[in-house]
């Protein structure tokens, strides 16, 4: 069965976050994404190739309601990608992909777990790249939980969930009012961010839990998240004169979470 000119323009419209969210869907793509969300997910909806399902006879059972084999030319009509990748699959979002800070502070998934394990949580992080890089990062060392400012990037925009290669399946992404957030954490919670005028990281002690802040690519951690920050933190540059003016937000996340491992090690 083809996919239909309807089908077509469902999925392009899963592109915009408000449509994601009303339909509790998001877009998935390419047979290593496609392929660890199925791990984790049941898709509502799957357009895949020839190639793709001989690869992979297991899922040649689906329902005609769920799967579609489409040519490499259909799929190209549906994909988000320049260079489409076997199969296209639409999952259904997270329980808590969006949430208001719940009046049960146990419902936030992680105020008591920063006691004894290390989360990350962003700052107004605007580049779906980095975003998706943060969230690979996150799944590579061992950060089960991300949260986010209501005013990050929707972790579930098409280019987002390509970029984790993925890592969205295996880490908790929570989006949240991050002032409210923190000022919930117990007073002993150690609060990281990287900042300009911090201390050396690899001077500084670290320890194996509490929260590691990011901030914006452009204007770092806010003036209000960073007076909740209890540990101020500095990559060094080894270049005294004409050096780079910052790090890149994902690189400097990559760099701060292999110290803190670093050290636990």
């Amino acid at each position: 069965m083809a996919i239909s000119k309807n089908q077509i323009k469902y999925i392009r419209q899963l592109e915009q976050k408000k449509f994601r969210r009303r339909e509790r869907l998001f877009v998935a793509e390419g047979p290593k994404v496609v392929g660890d969300l199925l791990v984790h997910y049941q898709p509502r909806a799957m357009f895949a190739t020839s190639d793709w399902l001989r690869s992979n006879s297991s899922y040649s059972h689906l329902p005609s309601s769920i799967l579609t084999e489409v040519t490499p030319d259909e799929l190209r009509r549906v994909s988000f990608l320049q260079h489409p990748q076997q199969v296209l699959a639409l999952f259904p979002l997270p329980a808590d992909a969006s949430i208001s800070f719940p009046e049960d502070l146990s419902a936030a998934h992680g105020l008591s777990a920063v006691s004894t394990r290390l989360s990350l949580a962003l700052d107004g992080i605007q580049d779906p790249g980095n975003l998706g890089t943060i969230i690979r990062l996150a799944d590579w060392f061992g950060i089960d939980q991300i949260v986010c400012s209501e005013d990050t990037v929707d972790a579930w925009n098409p280019k987002v969930v390509q970029a984790t290669m993925g890592s969205i399946a295996r880490v908790n992404i929570i989006y949240i009012d991050l002032l409210r957030y923190l000022d919930a954490m117990p007073a002993d919670t150690p609060v990281y961010g990287t900042l300009l005028d911090g201390e050396n990281i690899y001077h500084q002690p670290l320890t194996p839990h509490g929260v590691i802040v990011m901030g914006n690519e452009g204007n770092g951690i806010s003036p209000e998240v960073r007076a909740r920050v209890t540990h101020r933190l500095l990559i060094p540059s080894y270049r005294s004169v004409d050096t780079a003016e910052s790090l890149n937000v994902a690189i400097a996340t990559a760099i701060t979470c292999a110290e803190f491992r670093r050290r636990q090690s």
